[in-house]
């Protein structure tokens, strides 16, 4: 057999030269070859597990004494965000704030839910040496390795939900879950005369997610009238996703009383059921995230009742904060609830107020707490202890 010989080029194309003088070929492979090779390299570094088994956190001890402050890093606070639905662009506003007062320069990497992209996004972070870095990941498993070498790095990270995270941010799910559905609930007791056809447009395949439904179902078994004609996960987390699948339900049952959901799929029903011709006041349509187009629908009046607020600019606020906190050595939660608010036409005022200067809820101890509950504490030298497994403050 013939001596095959290769040679990676400058280029970064690989040469292949077989044979002695007149059998010669070149084969190019594409420059991911040695983009992979250098990643495959990088990945090769390890750091500690993390925190693997569930614990119950402390509450958060904002007298902890200071650490060591991380070195080599840059002042920065990046935004790995996953897409542009109104809940993100919410934390991406209280980041940029709190980014600014903090004196931190504020990037955004935009995914459009791609998780390829996601993942090259957050190493280039890494790269820039980018001091802070928030994830709302579009595939937590694949990002996870990249976010731990941010982690071993010295890197401030903090996720929206799923770990891992120096800081990792969540909803009691359950609790949420049962806000709204003791709202439909008593709806259902009242106006509609203890009948309804209920739609539950669900997220049960996110694991963090499910216990909002179990809660929401929960909240519903007791009424014999309430009748939950659809219990279905839209195909897509968004507004089209939401109104197509509502389509598929007016299909079999054109009368619905309920629609219960993340605020962004509940409006797409809604879209549906105008389409339809199926919308009526005495409807009780109801979400969880406080998302502004949600907000607008029940200040109008109409369908939407309620949505829960789960305050996004208030705690990307606060995560810009506890961001700064860390590049300056000092101690920060380990884990942050984002407390349920009910949200009716008569308590939208004071919540519009607070979502517009999230800076003035966060320095008034007691307007913060309503929203706000901090558990653990962490900083640079101790951040092996990072979060690794999915936290839950309804964790027993």
């Amino acid at each position: 057999m013939e001596k095959q010989e290769y040679e990676l080029l400058s280029t970064g194309f690989i040469r292949s030269t077989e044979g002695g003088g007149n059998t010669r070929r070149w084969t190019l492979l594409a420059f991911t070859f040695a983009a992979l090779v250098v990643s495959a390299g990088a990945f090769a570094q390890e750091g500690p597990p993390g925190l693997t088994s569930p614990i119950l956190l402390a509450p958060f001890d904002s007298n902890a004494p200071a650490c060591t402050a991380p070195p080599g890093l840059n002042k920065v606070l990046g935004f790995a965000q996953d897409n542009q639905r109104q809940f993100m662009q919410g934390v991406a506003s209280g980041l940029a704030a709190g980014a600014r007062d903090r004196g931190l320069e504020y990037r955004v990497a935009l995914a459009d839910n791609n998780a390829a992209r996601m993942i090259e996004q957050v190493q280039r972070f890494r790269d820039d040496k980018v001091g802070a870095v928030v994830a709302a990941p579009v595939d937590p498993p694949s990002l996870k390795q990249s976010l731990q070498q941010l982690i071993w790095s010295g890197s401030y990270v903090g996720t929206v939900v799923p770990p891992p995270a120096v800081s990792l941010l969540n909803a009691p799910q359950y609790l949420t879950g049962k806000v709204l559905g003791d709202a439909a609930a008593a709806y259902i007791r009242g106006p509609l005369k203890g009948k309804a056809n209920v739609v539950l447009l669900t997220h049960d395949s996110l694991q963090d997610l499910a216990p909002r439904f179990v809660a929401i179902r929960d909240s519903l078994k007791d009424i014999p009238g309430a009748v939950i004609v659809a219990d279905i996960s839209p195909l897509m987390v968004n507004e089209d996703g939401g109104a197509a699948m509502m389509r598929t339900i007016l299909l079999a049952n054109p009368r619905i009383d309920v629609v219960l959901g993340a605020d962004t799929v509940v409006l797409g029903a809604l879209r549906a059921l105008r389409e339809a011709g199926k919308d009526r006041a005495d409807q009780f349509l109801g979400g969880i995230d406080g998302e502004p187009r949600a907000v607008e629908e029940i200040t109008r009046g109409g369908p939407y009742k309620t949505t829960v607020s789960l305050s996004s600019d208030v705690f990307g606020y606060a995560m810009a904060q506890h961001a700064a906190d860390w590049l300056e050595g000092k101690s920060i939660p380990q884990a942050m609830d984002i407390l349920p608010k009910l949200l009716t036409a008569a308590s939208i005022p004071a919540y519009t107020a607070d979502a517009t200067d999230p800076a003035a809820v966060y320095r008034d101890p007691a307007r913060r707490a309503s929203y706000l509950k901090m558990y653990g504490n962490i900083c640079y030298d101790s951040r092996d202890q990072y979060i690794a497994f999915p936290w839950s403050s309804e964790q027993r």
